[in-house]
Formats: structure tokens, C-alpha cells, sequence
């Protein structure tokens, strides 16, 4: 299947300590830099629907974290936001608008607080700022069916409970959109196929995130949007009202009948929400 973010060719790689980061770099290098932070489990690819209205005016810089996509896996513990300041030094591209999903959300928010020079202005999708407390028995159930198929080695049962995200709590996988979930599918295995670890019962080196991240949020200088989609699963929605509440700067846009994947399932509304804030 040839995905959105295929269409660029090869990635560009910096070598970074233990290993080195995929990234994507397209539009104009004149034009305000906006960098895509993919979600856990995919990489970049997942922002192809983006691409072409961001690219027309914007510098758009897409990495795939360590451990996905085309970059390398990691020996050792390593801080993905560490990752990204490298990047972004490299390139000479801040300050720049970071626009995270999930995982890509609390990369994004990290960066800002550690690095603000490199931060103008910050979009977290279904997630907040610092650890996630996840409390909703139905997120819990699938990060449980999580650990079962990974420690049976059944890389098609945890593909299945991955893709439970895409829905959310309150679809079923026929109400989606099937190349949505086809690209998703991809993406998941493209990671089991590419990052496996040899045991992958026995759990990898761990990202280090920032830690005191949720006690920082008031100090950070970003104006910050929160987008979530209006099915997303409790936690996540409650997560990003939570962020915007505790940052000086925050505003919410909420994409209607869409969970988690609001940039793949409704690109227009996900995009023109990101394009209105950046323009401000």
C-alpha cells in the first residue's frame, strides 16, 4: 500500500547518540517552520493528509521517533525530546510550531518546556502535558490485551488491539473509514517488522520523558491548542481539557465524529484548526 507520506522518497537521517533520526523536509525553507510528531506504534507517514496545505506556506519538518519508522531503535534509555532539540539545532529551524499526536503530543509539550527557545507555538492531540493517568477501564483494557499479546508473541492479536484506538469506546471498525484503518494497520506492523526487539517479551531500554513536565505546564510561554476528537476515549479527552486549563496560553478545538486519529479521519477540519492557530 503506498501511504500519503510515501510520495517524499527517501528520508533524510542525523545521527544522533545510539542511533539516528528519519526525518522529512519539505515546503518552502523560507516559510514559518511547523514540525509533525507522529503518535505511538505509526510514524510521519500518518501526516500525509497535512502535507499539502501545510507545505504550501510552512517549512515542514517530519521525524519519526527512535524505535519507528525509519529511524534506528535504541540500545539504551533515551529522551525523545532530547532527540528533537537535536533535530531542530541541526536544521536551524526554531522556533517552530510543534504539532504532536499521543505520543508525539507530550514529545512536543517536552520540548517546549525544556528547550522554549525552539518552541513558538505548541498543538497537542489527544494527550496532555507529563504522565498520562489513565483511569478509563475500556484504555486500560486494551493496554492489558497489550501486555497478553506481547508476552504470547501474538503480533497479530496486539496489531487487533492497537487498532481498537481507532474507533474508540463507542464504534465499531466498520464505522471507519477501511483506508484509515488500512494505513494504520501498515504502519503497526511496518514497527513489529522493523523495531522487534530479539525477546519481545522482555521490555526494551525506556523512553525517558521529562519528568517534572505537569508541574512545569504553568511557566510554559507557548500559547498552546488542544485538539481532540469528540469520540476519543475518556482519558484522552480529559487529558487534553486538562492541558489547556493548566497552561497560561491554551484554547480547544474539538473535531466531531472522530477518536483518536482526527488528522487521518477528518483532515479538513484537523488541518483548517491547526492552519487558524498557526496564522495567529
Amino acid at each position: 500500500m503506498s501511504l500519503p507520506l510515501a510520495r517524499l522518497g527517501v528520508p533524510s537521517f542525523l545521527p544522533v547518540d545510539d542511533g539516528r533520526i528519519a526525518y522529512r523536509d519539505v515546503g518552502p525553507r523560507s516559510g514559518p517552520p511547523v514540525v509533525l510528531l507522529h503518535g505511538g506504534g505509526l510514524d510521519g507517514r500518518m501526516w500525509g493528509r497535512q502535507l499539502a496545505a501545510l507545505a504550501d506556506r510552512h517549512r515542514v519538518v517530519v521525524p519519526d521517533t527512535r524505535g519507528h519508522g525509519a529511524s534506528s531503535g535504541a540500545d539504551r534509555p533515551f529522551r525523545p525530546h532530547d532527540d528533537l532539540a537535536a533535530l531542530l539545532d541541526h536544521l536551524g529551524t526554531g522556533p517552530a510550531a510543534l504539532v504532536g499526536l499521543s505520543m508525539g503530543g507530550r514529545i512536543a509539550a517536552d520540548t517546549a518546556l525544556a528547550r522554549p527557545d525552539l518552541v513558538d507555538r505548541l498543538v497537542v492531540c489527544g494527550t496532555g502535558i507529563g504522565e498520562p493517568d489513565f483511569r478509563d477501564p475500556w484504555v486500560l483494557g486494551v493496554f492489558a490485551e497489550w501486555a497478553r499479546t506481547q508476552q504470547a508473541l501474538d503480533a497479530d492479536g496486539w496489531v487487533e488491539a492497537f487498532l481498537r484506538f481507532v474507533p474508540g469506546p463507542t464504534r465499531t471498525a466498520d464505522e471507519v473509514d477501511p483506508l484509515v484503518s488500512d494505513e494504520i494497520r501498515v504502519m503497526a506492523v511496518d514497527l513489529l517488522g522493523r523495531h522487534l526487539p530479539a525477546d519481545p517479551t522482555v521490555p526494551g531500554p525506556p523512553i525517558e520523558f521529562l519528568p517534572d513536565a505537569r508541574a512545569l505546564a504553568p511557566t510554559l510561554a507557548a500559547p498552546l491548542l488542544g485538539i481532540v476528537g469528540d469520540l476519543d476515549g475518556d482519558d484522552h479527552r480529559r487529558l487534553v481539557a486538562d492541558a489547556v486549563a493548566i497552561v497560561p496560553h491554551g484554547e480547544q478545538a474539538t473535531v466531531p465524529g472522530t477518536a483518536h486519529y482526527p488528522n487521518m479521519e477528518r483532515p479538513a477540519e484537523f488541518t483548517g484548526a491547526v492552519l487558524r492557530f498557526l496564522d495567529r
